[in-house]
């Protein structure tokens, strides 16, 4: 189920932000996702810039970037309507979903913070796309 960018906002999974700096990974869904940040705005679990860093930090590392190439990016990431969710779900929370859809908790609080907003989900993960189908989740095209 895949939904256009509703009253302005989705959730924004960290290998979506991490396709737009890697060549072999960004494509057209990925691009247009960035798009939708120039109208609307993404909301994140607070774990996310440093998921989010720590990809980047791994891309750097394995030579698949550096951070020259990437560091106007980055900039120009801190500018886009990126919202941090005020309200976690408790750890026994993330644990129980988690194990009940098969995914690990960072991914698992994606699919928590989507379903208990009601906003659709923007990831390229399989695991976590097949998760929040299955959940009735909508998921950004």
């Amino acid at each position: 189920m895949t939904t256009h960018l509703p009253q302005g906002g989705f959730v924004l999974d960290a290998s979506v932000a991490l396709s737009w700096f890697l060549e072999d990974e960004a494509d057209d869904a990925s691009m247009a996702i960035l798009a939708m940040l120039e109208s609307g705005f993404a909301l994140v679990p607070a774990s996310w810039a440093v998921e989010f860093a720590n990809g980047m930090q791994c891309a750097i590392r394995r030579g698949r970037t550096g951070l020259h190439e990437v560091a106007d990016g980055l900039e120009a990431l801190e500018a886009l309507d990126i919202r941090v969710d005020a309200l976690q779900p408790i750890p026994l929370r993330l644990v129980t979903e988690s194990i009940r859809v098969g995914l690990s908790c960072y991914d698992a609080a994606y699919l928590l913070l989507a379903r208990d907003r009601g906003l659709p989900l923007a990831t390229t993960d399989r695991a976590l796309r097949q998760a929040a189908i299955a959940d009735g989740v909508q998921l950004v095209a």
